[in-house]
């Protein structure tokens, strides 16, 4: 556990431009400060997907603030579970750490009604994670 007893959980996938953003997004909403929320990439992009961003928003969540961050040691050394988004990137394994993957399509070069069925299956996974860690 991190020091504030919450568990930390960092979402990971190549760019930290789509599937890692809405996870992120949806925890630190639906999770209302029980859970510490990272999202990092090993390769981020230069700004986040316009789709899911505008998918995001039609649900209530604005992440127009919000930017690709790089993945680093330190970050998975802080996490209590780490989960990659179906993308193959590939995390330092530390021990005592949850390690999940979520098979999920990417959203990249697609458009908004591509993206809605991954936005939502995001969420349900988000909300069973939830029920899990809290």
């Amino acid at each position: 556990m991190t020091t504030s007893q919450s568990p930390m959980v960092l979402f990971v996938c190549v760019h930290n431009a789509g599937r890692s953003q809405m996870a992120a997004a949806y925890l630190t909403r639906l999770a209302a400060g029980r859970v510490d929320v990272r999202s990092a990439g090993s390769e981020p992009a230069d700004r986040l997907n316009p789709a899911v961003v505008e998918a995001m928003n039609e649900v209530g969540i604005d992440i127009t603030a919000e930017h690709p961050k790089l993945l680093t040691a330190d970050a998975v050394r802080a996490a209590d579970v780490v989960i990659t988004m179906g993308c193959g990137d590939t995390c330092p394994i530390y021990p005592g750490k949850r390690y999940d993957d979520w098979q999920l399509d990417d959203p990249a070069g697609r458009g908004i009604e591509a993206v809605r069925p991954i936005r939502d299956d995001i969420e349900s996974r988000v909300r069973a994670l939830i029920t899990e860690l809290t």
